[in-house]
């Protein structure tokens, strides 16, 4: 199994607050899962952070995967943008994020389902 976290699911982990999120994770962790984050969702966790919690989300994303941006992720995000930008106000990041998961066939582990309305992405949990 293959599975890419949405920035709103690393954030709450890092949280450790949502216990449900962190049994799911508990679990995810000590399975043989490959788990995947994007660029993005690096991005936008660094942008939130406090120094304080630099050592912790180093920690963090250390065992993940990063998947690269590149070309083809770029080109797929721009397919997904013309095809969805209007009907479903899909932004930037969230266009990157579908694309990767499609991209390297990852379940999407999100609380935000609305934001991925494509037909080619299954989800995580």
């Amino acid at each position: 199994m293959t599975v890419l976290l949405d920035s709103d699911i690393a954030i709450e982990i890092l949280r450790g607050r949502n216990h449900a999120i962190l049994s799911i994770w508990q679990a995810l962790a000590d399975s043989e899962a490959n788990v995947f984050y994007s660029s993005v969702t690096a991005t936008e966790v660094w942008g939130g952070a406090f120094p304080e919690e630099f050592p912790f989300i180093q920690r963090f994303f250390r065992p993940l995967i990063c998947l690269p941006p590149d070309y083809e992720t770029g080109y797929h995000a721009g397919e997904l943008l013309r095809q969805y930008r209007k009907s479903h106000s899909l932004e930037v990041p969230d266009a990157i994020i579908a694309a990767a998961a499609i991209q390297h066939d990852a379940a999407l582990w999100t609380r935000n389902r609305k934001h991925y309305p494509m037909p080619q992405i299954t989800f995580y949990a």
